[in-house]
Protein backbone atom coordinates (compact mmCIF):
# COMPACT_ATOMS: atom_id res chain seq x y z
CA UNK A 1 0.00 0.00 0.00
CA UNK A 2 2.68 2.26 0.56
CA UNK A 3 6.28 2.99 -1.56
CA UNK A 4 8.90 5.22 -0.13
CA UNK A 5 12.00 6.50 -2.19
CA UNK A 6 14.47 9.18 -2.40
CA UNK A 7 16.69 8.15 0.03
CA UNK A 8 20.39 8.11 -0.38
CA UNK A 9 23.80 9.31 0.81
CA UNK A 10 24.56 12.58 1.46
CA UNK A 11 27.14 14.83 2.74
CA UNK A 12 26.48 16.45 6.17
CA UNK A 13 24.43 20.05 5.37
CA UNK A 14 22.93 18.16 2.21
CA UNK A 15 19.10 17.87 1.59
CA UNK A 16 17.25 15.11 0.51
CA UNK A 17 13.46 14.37 -0.58
CA UNK A 18 11.69 11.09 0.62
CA UNK A 19 8.70 10.54 -1.51
CA UNK A 20 6.17 7.72 -0.19
CA UNK A 21 3.12 6.52 -2.69
CA UNK A 22 -0.18 5.64 -1.41
CA UNK A 23 -1.23 3.16 -4.60
CA UNK A 24 -4.18 5.87 -4.95
CA UNK A 25 -5.11 6.05 -2.20
CA UNK A 26 -6.27 8.38 0.35
CA UNK A 27 -5.31 8.07 4.03
CA UNK A 28 -6.64 10.47 6.78
CA UNK A 29 -3.24 10.28 8.68
CA UNK A 30 0.44 9.56 7.59
CA UNK A 31 3.42 10.29 8.94
CA UNK A 32 7.58 9.47 8.58
CA UNK A 33 9.33 7.55 11.32
CA UNK A 34 13.16 6.42 11.21
CA UNK A 35 14.82 3.56 12.42
CA UNK A 36 18.83 3.97 13.21
CA UNK A 37 20.92 1.08 13.42
CA UNK A 38 20.65 -0.51 17.05
CA UNK A 39 18.04 1.70 18.38
CA UNK A 40 14.43 2.20 18.01
CA UNK A 41 12.25 3.21 15.32
CA UNK A 42 11.50 6.89 16.30
CA UNK A 43 8.69 9.36 15.07
CA UNK A 44 10.00 12.25 12.92
CA UNK A 45 6.69 13.97 11.34
CA UNK A 46 3.17 14.06 10.25
CA UNK A 47 0.93 15.02 8.85
CA UNK A 48 -2.85 14.86 8.67
CA UNK A 49 -4.67 14.79 4.83
CA UNK A 50 -7.68 17.52 5.81
CA UNK A 51 -6.54 20.61 6.75
CA UNK A 52 -2.81 19.76 6.25
CA UNK A 53 -1.92 20.06 9.97
CA UNK A 54 1.79 18.99 10.50
CA UNK A 55 3.74 17.63 13.93
CA UNK A 56 7.17 17.39 13.95
CA UNK A 57 10.06 15.73 16.07
CA UNK A 58 12.47 18.02 18.37
CA UNK A 59 15.46 16.73 16.29
CA UNK A 60 13.94 17.95 12.77
CA UNK A 61 12.26 20.91 13.97
CA UNK A 62 13.31 23.87 11.57
CA UNK A 63 15.05 21.43 9.25
CA UNK A 64 13.06 18.84 7.90
CA UNK A 65 9.10 19.55 6.55
CA UNK A 66 6.18 16.83 5.64
CA UNK A 67 3.70 17.46 2.86
CA UNK A 68 1.05 16.06 0.98
CA UNK A 69 -0.13 16.64 -2.91
CA UNK A 70 -3.23 15.23 -2.97
CA UNK A 71 -3.43 14.83 -7.14
CA UNK A 72 -1.02 12.52 -6.58
CA UNK A 73 -1.72 10.82 -3.14
CA UNK A 74 1.67 11.25 -1.98
CA UNK A 75 3.22 12.41 0.89
CA UNK A 76 7.07 14.01 0.83
CA UNK A 77 9.58 14.61 3.59
CA UNK A 78 12.33 17.05 2.36
CA UNK A 79 14.82 17.20 4.67
CA UNK A 80 17.45 20.02 4.94
CA UNK A 81 21.22 20.96 7.22
CA UNK A 82 21.29 17.07 7.60
CA UNK A 83 23.68 15.44 9.89
CA UNK A 84 24.89 12.02 10.37
CA UNK A 85 22.88 11.22 13.37
CA UNK A 86 20.17 11.68 10.54
CA UNK A 87 21.23 8.64 9.19
CA UNK A 88 18.64 5.53 9.21
CA UNK A 89 16.28 3.65 7.33
CA UNK A 90 13.10 5.87 6.98
CA UNK A 91 9.85 4.70 6.51
CA UNK A 92 6.35 5.92 6.03
CA UNK A 93 3.32 5.13 7.78
CA UNK A 94 -0.53 5.86 7.26
CA UNK A 95 -3.81 5.35 9.72
CA UNK A 96 -7.27 4.70 8.10
CA UNK A 97 -8.41 7.08 10.59
CA UNK A 98 -7.75 10.91 11.80
CA UNK A 99 -5.52 11.03 14.86
CA UNK A 100 -4.86 14.27 16.78
CA UNK A 101 -1.54 15.92 17.07
CA UNK A 102 -0.64 15.12 20.34
CA UNK A 103 -0.81 11.41 19.34
CA UNK A 104 0.63 11.40 16.00
CA UNK A 105 4.02 10.40 16.82
CA UNK A 106 2.65 6.73 18.78
CA UNK A 107 3.64 4.62 16.33
CA UNK A 108 1.33 1.67 17.40
CA UNK A 109 -1.41 3.63 15.96
CA UNK A 110 -0.57 3.33 12.22
CA UNK A 111 -2.07 0.46 10.08
CA UNK A 112 0.01 0.27 7.62
CA UNK A 113 3.74 0.55 6.99
CA UNK A 114 6.01 1.08 3.72
CA UNK A 115 9.29 -0.85 3.15
CA UNK A 116 11.34 1.70 4.14
CA UNK A 117 14.24 3.58 2.55
CA UNK A 118 18.10 4.15 3.42
CA UNK A 119 20.00 7.93 4.41
CA UNK A 120 22.87 7.66 4.99
CA UNK A 121 24.49 11.39 5.83
CA UNK A 122 28.45 11.18 5.96
CA UNK A 123 30.52 13.45 8.10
Amino acid sequence: QLQASGGGLVQAGGSLRLSCATSGRTFPSMAWFRQALGKEREFVAAIRWSGGSTGYADSVKGRFTISRDNAKNAVYLQMNSLNPEDTAVYYCAAKTSSVILSAMAIRALYDYWGQGTQVTVSS
